[in-house]
């Protein structure tokens, strides 16, 4: 055999092929950690404003603050006629009265020693605030909450088209009899119990009358549920 032909050098072709795919391996590899940097900076951009010391670049690639969610309280009313539109709203907007030295503003709640049931639900108001109706209707009627106390009263709203009727007590009006009113509209303010219940959480009694079955739960008709209110919308 020829030992100069066997130790002779490699083809100069295979040595130009071995750089080109190192040099392909080496970009492949460079460009996948690229895009690795890019994901990160897409993902800590911020659009705050600079601050003193800080670079637009700078800016770019500092991380969000992270602050932490934040939830309120809504009320939505019952849909009974399928328009997609509430047809009942909470009076105060506040929650209901629980158990104090005179005794749960809940429906059913026991009341003169179990000798009757709560007819319907008190929603906590603090005097003087706007109280709104809980239908859609007409002012059907203004009475009087006391026999004893004519600066207590309450507003009827009756909404023949769905055939409910709603009562709303310690309201002082600013509606009258025959005025048309919308849900959510306001009717009058909130009296305060004190001078009569001393102690007792200031409220309005909410009681709504159903066509064919009498009296209901508010709480049925009005809903509450907790959204978040940190949530930015496009």
């Amino acid at each position: 055999m020829d030992r100069t032909r066997r130790n002779a050098p490699a083809h100069p072709h295979w040595k130009k092929l071995a750089t080109f795919a190192l040099l392909a391996a080496w970009c492949v590899a460079f460009f996948a950690v690229a895009a690795q940097a890019r994901g990160y900076a897409s993902a800590v951009l911020t659009s705050r404003p600079a601050s003193a010391g800080e670079t637009p670049v700078m800016n770019r690639l500092l991380p969000r603050e992270v602050t932490a969610p934040t939830y309120m309280t809504v009320w939505r009313g019952l849909d009974v006629d399928g328009d997609g539109a509430p047809d009942f709203a909470n009076p105060t907007g506040k929650d209901p009265r629980e158990h104090d030295a005179f005794g749960s503003g809940a429906f059913g709640a026991s009341r003169d020693g179990g000798g009757r049931r709560h007819a319907g639900v008190d929603y906590i108001a603090d005097p003087g605030q706007t109280v709104v109706a809980p239908i859609s209707g007409y002012v059907s009627h203004i009475g009087y909450c006391y026999g004893d106390a004519p600066h207590y009263r309450y507003v009827e709203i009756t909404n023949p088209a769905l055939g409910y009727e709603a009562r709303v007590f310690y309201v002082d009006p600013d509606v009258q009899v025959g005025d048309a009113v919308r849900v959510g509209d306001p009717i009058g303010r909130a009296d305060s119990l004190q001078p009569r219940y001393a102690g007792i959480t200031d409220h309005v009694h909410l009681e709504i009358a159903a066509p064919g079955k009498g009296r209901v739960d508010p709480g049925r008709m009005i809903a509450q549920r907790t959204v978040r209110t940190d949530l930015r919308r496009g």
